[in-house]
């Protein structure tokens, strides 16, 4: 079997991260407007290769000022960086459990970053007869490889906001 390519839904797939907040709690927040393209081999899976994009005034924190603050040149700078981009280099595994390698640029930085894929789940046709693949994938990165350094002293000690990021990409795929 070939390389099947789908296209990432952006209705049905988003990315969530994580990251610690005072020290003591973990805030939460996504970007709804995940795009790009799946070429997947199920015989091969190393053969496959995933180009992604996100919108990253797309965030939602659920909390307008700090995505607003985000958005901001203290953070994302959304202005000179509208997009996150993830384009693999190495696909590994099988049965279900992959590692996907790729180059990661947030802020004008790239980086190296693997992430652990849980899927794809098998195809499977949607009500107007497309047939859609759905995968998660998941991760940790610290901001400040990525040029995201801004940060608050605590007067109890510690920062504001934690340097690990957990990242969820929830992909959902239609076969093109």
């Amino acid at each position: 079997m070939a390389q099947i390519t789908y296209q990432i839904d952006p209705a049905h797939s988003s990315a969530h991260f994580s990251v610690r907040h005072m020290m003591i709690a973990n805030v939460r927040g996504e970007f709804s407007k995940v795009s790009g393209t799946v070429a997947f081999d199920a015989a091969n899976p190393a053969n496959s290769k995933v180009d992604a994009e996100i919108d990253v005034a797309s965030i939602n924190t659920r909390e307008p000022q700090r995505d607003t603050h985000l958005k901001s040149a203290d953070f994302f700078d959304v202005e000179k960086f509208p997009v996150i981009s993830f384009h693999s280099k190495e696909i590994s595994g099988s049965g279900g459990e992959l590692r996907l390698k790729g180059d990661l640029t947030i802020h004008g930085v790239t980086r190296e970053v693997t992430l652990d894929v849980e899927g794809p789940a098998p195809e499977h046709k949607d009500p107007w007869g497309n047939l859609r693949i759905g995968a998660t994938a998941s991760g940790k990165l610290n901001r400040k490889d990525f040029g995201l350094t801004w940060n608050a002293a605590l007067e109890t000690g510690g920062v504001l906001v934690g340097d690990e990021v957990k990242l969820t990409i929830d992909m959902e795929g239609v076969r093109q």
